[in-house]
């Protein structure tokens, strides 16, 4: 690489909860700059699945988010004229991230009123280890476990 690589941007914990992982898990949610609106969306799912669950919101939300973060992913290779899907372990923020992503994609895909509506029952299926962030997970590890034989070709 010819540049140096860009310094981590410090983010301030959420008003709220005071945590940065809230903060991050929002700017994901955020569309078009749009950030308070974006805050009001994860505040509005949290209280939903305090709620329904009956428990802390937030750590249905932290739980959900384990459940749903892959640990193993498989890349692209090309060795000689063949591809190879190659499984390797992921950096932790990449890990993060994905799980963040998978997460708030797949309830916007959901058919529910609002988008906090969507958020929630995203969050609570993810929680009970079930739902599409869930078996996005899961396909990911199965496709690394079936490829794990060509793991010899990690770069």
């Amino acid at each position: 690489m010819r540049k140096t690589k860009p310094r981590k941007r410090i983010i301030l914990p959420d008003p709220k909860f005071n945590d940065t992982l809230v903060t991050k898990f929002v700017n994901n949610i955020m569309l078009q700059g749009k950030k308070s609106i974006a805050y009001e969306i994860f505040y509005d799912a949290i209280d939903i699945v305090s709620e329904k669950t009956s428990e802390d919101g937030l750590e249905v939300w932290k739980k959900a988010l384990t459940n749903v973060t892959p640990s193993v992913e498989v890349r692209s290779r090309r060795v000689g004229g063949a591809t190879f899907q190659i499984p390797s372990e992921i950096p932790a923020a990449r890990k993060q991230s994905i799980g963040m992503k998978n997460l708030i994609n797949f309830a916007r895909k959901r058919h529910e009123k609002s988008m906090a509506g969507k958020l929630a029952g995203e969050i609570m299926a993810a929680f009970k280890e079930e739902g599409a962030a869930f078996k996005r997970r899961e396909d990911t590890h199965r496709m690394a476990e079936a490829n794990k034989a060509f793991s010899h070709f990690r770069f």
